[in-house]
């Protein structure tokens, strides 16, 4: 049976939402937009996974943002339950830019080479964070001969870029796309079956537009890139679709609840 087209969020984090969390699943669900809510650490993974227990179109994965490495290195051992749980690996990387303080550095590719171990051995999909450490996180895919990947938020430069892309890492384009004519030059540079979409909200569009982002501003990606791309937005919709479809490549962690929001 073929799936119903749905829309993609491959990269936000429904538990920042707070109280306002049940508009967004409302808003999820009336737009059709199958959400990977990726984890800062454990505490927002449970709370994502409680959110989405009504929601069909949700799916909650475990990480530990690059920020929060520090705090978790010496417990590595603790993760392993929920690593073995989550169905994708998320969100995980490397931050040499809004993280200054280069001390930390070594805590951040422990935490990750734990991880990327990690879904070498489980086959699972990783979300990465790469601002900064775009070269850095190409060393480590290719040290742990990672099969599948998504970097979130590509802003580097071009020659990292083009590393990357030949590794075969999916890339997601989100609502800097918007404003940001460099965003536009990347969105154009990805290769056509490794687009994917995502918002970051609730903060990303906050923190370049200075007001709360919500699920919708999906629908605003999705037709920025098709002014971008020389397409509509439904043929962008349709591309990513089955561009995720491909990344899932027969896992069933992933496209199970993938067919059931296309179900719903």
């Amino acid at each position: 049976m073929r799936e119903q087209v749905v829309r993609i969020d491959a990269h936000l984090h429904l538990e920042i939402y707070g109280e306002e969390a049940p508009g967004a699943l409302a808003e999820i669900a009336e737009h059709r937009i199958f959400s990977v809510s990726v984890a800062l650490d454990p505490a927002t993974y449970e709370a994502a996974k409680g959110l989405a227990a009504d929601s069909p179109f949700v799916l909650p994965a475990f990480g530990i943002h690059p920020e929060l490495a520090p705090k978790h290195v010496d417990r590595l051992d603790q993760l392993a339950p929920l690593v073995a749980e989550t169905p994708l690996i998320g969100e995980i990387g490397l931050d040499h830019h809004y993280v200054e303080d280069a001390a930390t550095y070594p805590a951040q590719m422990r935490v990750l080479e734990f991880f990327l171990d990690a879904a070498r051995d489980q086959d699972k999909v990783v979300n990465l964070h790469t601002k900064g450490a775009e070269r850095e996180i190409a060393l480590a895919l290719r040290r742990f001969e990672t099969r599948r990947a998504i970097v979130h938020w590509y802003s580097g430069p071009m020659d990292a870029f083009r590393e990357l892309a030949d590794m075969g890492v999916y890339f997601t384009v989100g609502v800097e796309v918007l404003r940001s004519d460099a965003i536009r030059e990347i969105a154009r540079a990805i290769p056509p079956d490794r687009l994917l979409t995502e918002t970051d909200n609730p903060f990303a569009y906050g923190w370049s537009a200075g007001e709360p982002g919500r699920p919708r501003l999906l629908l605003d990606v999705l037709a920025e890139l098709g002014r971008v791309l020389g397409s509509s937005p439904a043929a962008v919709e349709a591309r990513v679709h089955e561009n995720f479809l491909a990344l899932a490549d027969g896992d069933g962690r992933l496209l199970g609840p993938f067919a059931r929001a296309a179900d719903s």
